[in-house]
């Protein structure tokens, strides 16, 4: 498959890490580009969090010494705060990327017109898009931007998002094929990746949703004509499934999961890098949940898994770790056990009247900026 190039930086193979808090962050994007090339996105960053500054979000900013291209989410809702947050990233050479999303489905967003619901004001998306990429123009830091296909099936705003983006010089645009009304239950609609390809024609156009396998990445280029993927919670555990992504789309056969003492292995050097960034205590409270995810479909029994997500050192870590049968392989299946969340259907909250106007402009309270994951 050809590469994907986002402005001027190539991405090869076209495979993009989906931001995803508590876990896209330094440690993990660096485990994960071990296995394969792609774009590995950091973390959502609220754009008024980085203006007022304090020390989560600037560790959330850092990027490893080697980590090129250096990749950052941003979330907002107010044109002139994000088109300032996006000056100060840019005009100081913290970034080379800059997303960002319209596709997160948290209540305490989408109830004040944040997230998900923002793309319904089309005149307000194409303000706050436009800030953006004017913002980053005179670094030439290429902006893309994520979103769903909107609020639910009556609400559809994916179409309109797309093209709104591409009028506004964004490099290219990602479709995570559920409305925020499913949240991350049922089945993706790789349909409406299709439609958005259709509809957007000069930048590339990727799709997200449902990629558990390689297998699964081929199936969505085949179906959609995207021209990349973007992987989220097919991931997580499983940092290898970039190397899969890699040659699966190179025409190459994946290699087989790895064994549970490689898994092992993974692990353990995982906790490590969380305990040189965060502290050893910070590091292992943010490792629990992690120790699930590896042993997705590996048969390990209940009390190990206990013990594991009650983890409080490395020496404890490692102590747990050597009791696992290192031959043990994936069960049967394996590959295809969902992992993260799997919350939804569950009904949207909006604005009061927030659907009758959607070239209404109005500003919208500070409140849509909270800190929240998701998209």
């Amino acid at each position: 498959m050809n590469p994907l190039q986002i402005g001027s930086i190539r991405v090869d193979p076209p495979v993009v890490l989906a931001p995803m808090a508590g876990v896209t962050n330094a440690p993990f994007r660096r485990l994960c580009r071990r296995y394969g090339g792609g774009l590995y996105v950091s973390e959502m960053i609220t754009a008024r969090a980085l203006i007022e500054g304090n020390a989560k979000t600037a560790r959330m900013v850092t990027f490893a010494p080697d980590e090129v291209p250096r990749s950052l989410q941003l979330y907002g809702t107010d044109p002139s705060v994000l088109g300032e947050a996006v000056r100060r990233l840019t005009e100081e050479g913290q970034v080379d990327h800059l997303d960002l999303n319209f596709g997160c489905p948290a209540p305490k967003v989408t109830r004040r017109g944040g997230g998900a619901a923002l793309p319904v004001k089309r005149a307000l998306l194409r303000r706050v898009v436009r800030a953006c990429v004017q913002a980053a123009a005179p670094a030439a830091v290429p902006v893309t931007m994520k979103f769903r296909m909107g609020v639910d099936d009556r609400a559809l705003t994916f179409l309109d998002a797309g093209r709104i983006g591409e009028d506004e010089g964004v490099s290219a645009v990602a479709l995570h094929a559920r409305t925020a009304e499913q949240l991350y239950s049922g089945e993706a609609a790789w349909a409406a990746i299709g439609a958005l390809k259709q509809a957007v024609r000069s930048i590339p156009v990727l799709g997200n949703g449902d990629i558990w396998e390689a297998a699964d990445a081929l199936a969505m280029v085949d179906a959609t004509g995207c021209d990349g993927v973007v992987v989220g919670r097919g991931c997580l555990g499983r940092p290898w499934l970039f190397a899969d992504l890699e040659a699966a789309l190179a025409g190459k056969e994946p290699a087989p999961p790895p064994r549970l003492g490689e898994v092992a292995a993974v692990m353990a050097d995982h906790a490590r890098m969380l305990a040189d960034w965060l502290g050893e205590a910070a590091a292992l409270r943010d490792f629990r949940k992690h120790t699930g995810w590896y042993l997705t479909g590996y048969p390990a029994g209940p009390e190990i898994r206990r013990r594991l997500a009650q983890v409080s050192s490395l020496a404890e870590l490692e102590d747990l770790l050597a009791t696992l049968n290192p031959d043990a392989t994936l069960l049967p299946g394996g590959l295809r056990i969902r992992r993260g969340h799997t919350n939804g259907p569950r009904p949207v909250h909006l604005p009061e009247r927030w659907l009758d106007d959607p070239d209404d402009v109005a500003a919208l309270s500070p409140e849509a900026d909270a800190l929240v994951s998701g998209g």
